[in-house]
């Protein structure tokens, strides 16, 4: 680090991924440390101070307060909501600070390039949280494939299986459930980081066109199966037999707590009493509804297909409410392929065979996934950004917003696409 000190940052929007972000300070002290906080909520702010040991002088209600401050840190960590992304990322540029963004970039094209340009300008590091670049099973993807393993890639496809339980909190029941109030579709929240996979393999060849299909199929009221009701726990009387039961999901397997006990945080939140989880979840909690019946639109399933300049044509398939969560690629060059699923560990690079009675040859190779979301790429994020701030070169990961552009534009041509019906042109200006 920089005369043997740590790089310095102050979060922005003390959520579960600014926090997840942040804890990288807590346990590499001497190479990284927050300082400051800024977020509207008292309880939010207070449990990042006590996480991260911040003085009181350093706590904002608002990004107002922050800013009207001499420059505190050498960084800002914004892991606000979609919408807040650029307005935010900006004036913490123009004030003198780097910034590592959340995903996704912005909710619009003008907005990212908008961004783009005052990065330019001020000359700021901006990293994105495009976090699966840093997992190794795709680390050890990009290697093979920058090495020339398989020679000249000429058709990828990839698949994100998002799981029912994730599904149904995050885009039914939950804050991702409608682009009109958070501000981005499904696919940008959720699916930008397999778009940038693909860009980032295609490494400087550019998109140029984009056509995509998709529907909400399944979680819309004329499917509720017989004898559904509109909560979980007052008038369901399926409830006990329900996959999507709020009961089942969010107190017997204790999933997506962060989620779940939001609005009951002033009561303990995941720590509350079962009962007091159980009462919000029959009467205001938006994490009690029915599947079937909340005020969800954004779509269930979506395909992507791209293509790019050099002839190599990209697919991606979003697919809701699948049984086990998991992201697949297969990548098909002109001397062998690479197959595999982040979740187990391990993918294939395969050959076509030169011996008599053999079809083909391949090699199998392992990586690390750890118990970690994202196969273990959320701390190694963090590290490349320090590294970074602290004068290291680039790693192959690297994140830099000009680097994470083309994932951004293929996802935003897409949903025009998907609504327009038609093929959308792919242009960075």
């Amino acid at each position: 680090m920089p005369n043997g000190k740590p790089i310095t940052a102050v979060i922005v929007g003390a959520g579960h991924r600014s926090l997840l972000y942040g804890s990288y300070a807590l346990r590499h002290p001497d190479q990284f440390k927050i300082v400051g906080v800024v977020d509207p909520d008292p309880i939010r702010r207070n449990e990042a101070c006590k996480m991260f040991s911040i003085p009181q002088e350093n706590v904002f209600a608002s990004i107002d307060e922050l800013l009207e401050r001499p420059i505190i840190a050498d960084a800002a960590i914004n892991g606000t909501m979609d919408s807040l992304h650029v307005p935010l990322t900006i004036p913490l540029l123009k004030k003198g600070y780097n910034v590592l963004l959340e995903k996704p970039i912005g909710i619009s094209k003008e907005e990212v390039l908008s961004l783009w340009r005052t990065a330019q300008e001020t000359g700021k590091l901006v990293m994105i949280c495009h976090v699966l670049r840093y997992a190794p099973f795709y680390v050890e993807i990009k290697k093979v494939v920058a090495a020339g393993k398989i020679g000249k890639v000429v058709h990828i496809e990839t698949a994100e299986n998002v799981s029912y339980h994730h599904m149904a909190t995050a885009f039914i029941r939950g804050k991702w459930n409608s682009k009109a109030r958070c501000g981005s579709s499904i696919l940008m929240a959720k699916c930008c980081h397999d778009l940038d996979i693909i860009s980032w393999l295609k490494s400087g060849v550019a998109p140029t066109s984009v056509t995509s299909f998709g529907h909400l199929t399944q979680f819309k009221k004329e499917n509720a199966p017989e004898g559904a009701g509109t909560r979980c726990l007052t008038d369901c009387k399926i409830e006990d037999r329900c996959p999507y039961s709020a009961k089942r999901l969010y107190i017997d397997k204790g999933l997506w707590s962060f989620y779940a006990w939001e609005s009951i945080e002033h009561l303990g939140g995941s720590k509350a009493p079962k009962e007091v989880k159980i009462e919000s979840l029959k009467t205001n909690n938006p994490y009690g509804r029915c599947v079937w019946h909340c005020d969800n639109d954004v779509v269930d399933h979506q395909s992507v297909i791209v293509q790019f300049e050099d002839g190599c044509i990209a697919v991606h398939n979003l697919i809701g409410a699948t049984a086990r969560p998991c992201r697949t690629i297969h990548i098909v060059g002109t001397q062998g392929e690479i197959e595999g699923v982040m979740e187990d560990g391990q993918f294939v690079i395969r050959y076509p065979s030169l011996e008599v009675g053999e079809e083909y040859v391949e090699e199998v190779v392992k990586v690390d996934v750890r118990n970690e979301m994202h196969g273990g790429g959320d701390l190694r994020l963090v590290e490349d950004f320090v590294r970074r701030l602290g004068g290291e070169a680039p790693s192959i990961s690297s994140t830099g917003l000009e680097d994470s552009i083309y994932g951004h534009l293929i996802g935003f041509a897409a949903d025009q696409s998907m609504v327009e019906k038609r093929s959308i042109e792919v242009k960075i200006q």
